[in-house]
């Protein structure tokens, strides 16, 4: 998805993400009354429904984001009289990367949310590998933002939990592209993340805006996730899940980067021979 800090406003502070296609499409929902498909208090359709809309539902492309650096239609997703706004990412529209294999990203995308979801971080909307009007690619949830949060602010905050618990899913996912326009507040509080194609490198190559607890404990929140992740690795439904998406190695490292974390119980340091904030971080 593009840096909604493309559009800043007046002192430099990035916007929530919007479309960017030319002209603003119209907000898309499930056409449900509360409590029969929307998660309570977000204005977001809940996580199971979002799925099996997003799996079986017609894809109608609505625009382009033009900001974006590999292609990513902004599209309605129907079916069964329920509707959502959503990001469709075709392989084909992949820009080649020197660091990661080519028509990989999609599936890095899928891989994210999967390790967020087991989590139970929720850090990734919704995401799905599919076919589509340009062939497979990735399929996520369109989130719609809170705009009258600060993103600059948001991204310097210590005392925020959900974004202390992003980092630590940037640290099991090798985050190499965290910026502050990827943070996605919703309006019901929850922080969710985009931009996940670039991740679970086996080189140590994070590279992020949310270094504020390098060093830090562990709250016993995240060391309760990475447990139930290290545990769903160890041969499980999330092994063979992202198995199909990532090189066996790219497993290896990754239930190596949760056995580190485990270990140490504290937040990672910056990489010394690698860039450790994304250009440019907005």
């Amino acid at each position: 998805m593009p840096d909604p800090a493309a559009s800043r406003r007046a002192g430099g502070t990035p916007k929530p993400r919007k479309p960017r296609t030319g002209q603003e499409p119209g907000k898309l929902g499930t056409g449900q009354e509360p409590g029969t498909g929307r998660e309570p208090g977000t204005g977001q359709i809940a996580e199971d429904a979002a799925l099996a809309l997003l799996s079986n539902g017609e894809l109608e492309i609505q625009g382009r984001l033009v900001d974006a650096s590999n292609a990513t239609m902004y599209c309605a997703v129907r079916h069964e009289g329920q509707q959502a706004a959503c990001v469709y990412k075709p392989v084909a529209g992949e820009r080649p990367l020197w660091d990661f294999p080519v028509g990989t990203l999609a599936g890095r995308e899928v891989s994210a949310y999967l390790v967020s979801r087991a989590a139970g971080w929720d850090v990734a909307p919704p995401t799905i590998y599919r076919d589509g009007p340009f062939g497979p690619g990735m399929c996520q949830l369109w989130i719609d933002v809170d705009e009258t949060v600060d993103l600059l602010a948001l991204a310097r905050r210590t005392d925020h939990a959900g974004l202390r618990e992003m980092a630590v899913f940037d640290a099991v996912v090798n985050n190499a592209d965290r910026k502050i326009g990827h943070l996605l507040p919703a309006p019901g509080g929850h922080l969710y993340g985009c931009d996940h194609g670039v991740c679970f490198g086996e080189e140590y190559k994070l590279r992020t805006v949310l270094w504020q607890w390098r060093g830090r404990s562990l709250t016993d929140r995240s060391v309760a996730a990475l447990t139930t992740l290290r545990d769903c690795l160890k041969g499980g439904e999330l092994a063979d899940q992202l198995s199909a998406w990532l090189a066996p190695g790219e497993v290896r490292a990754t239930r190596k980067r949760i056995d580190l974390l485990l270990k140490n119980r504290v937040h990672p340091y910056p990489p010394e021979d690698w860039p450790a904030v994304p250009w440019p971080p907005i």
